[in-house]
């Protein structure tokens, strides 16, 4: 037999020493077995969502981690098989600041298709997982503002390292490595 009692005093010391001399003063054979608050039924209820959830927000960083190292490595790969164009381009006149936006633009294009199809993905994925989202609808506008913007964040950081380094290549070194 379960007994739910609502109190303000649910889970204290007292309480449960009170609640034990109740019983006992009308059976004393009676054993009080399992004296848990809600809160703890409800975190136990609801542990293997959130382990889910946990692991789920592991794997979305180490997909970033990895989407992040990923851009920067195309990026500095583009940058150095175009050295010898980089250095053309310098010694005819074109500014750092261009030759920066250049390499950094590329890399925008390609995360904004991606984040283009990731959204569309995720509206409706979203749907399927309805079930683990818990206070949050699956068409939140904040998450399907801040993810975009944090994915486009570290895809300036992640080209701009290397098209630094390639504004900074010297013109006449450049023509001479090849």
């Amino acid at each position: 037999m379960t007994i739910a009692i609502r109190t303000t005093r649910a889970g204290t010391e007292s309480f449960l020493s009170e609640l034990q001399q109740a019983v006992g003063q009308v059976n004393a054979s009676l054993p009080l077995a399992s004296v848990r608050t809600m809160q703890e039924i409800y975190s136990k209820s609801m542990a293997r969502t959130s382990f889910t959830l946990v692991m789920l927000a592991i794997a979305g960083s180490m997909a970033l981690t990895l989407g992040i190292l990923g851009i920067y490595g195309v990026i500095s790969y583009t940058v150095s098989q175009r050295t010898r164009e980089i250095g053309i381009r310098l010694a005819l006149g074109a500014q750092k600041t261009d030759l920066k936006w250049m390499f950094v633009r590329s890399a925008l294009t390609l995360t904004g298709i991606g984040v283009g199809l990731g959204l569309c993905a995720a509206g409706v994925v979203t749907q399927s997982m309805k079930s683990l989202l818990f206070g949050i609808s699956p068409l939140d506008p904040f998450t399907y503002i801040a993810i975009p913007l944090v994915l486009i964040a570290s895809a300036v950081l992640a080209s701009y390292l290397p098209a630094r380094r390639a504004a900074s290549v010297d013109p006449v070194e450049a023509l001479r490595a090849e």
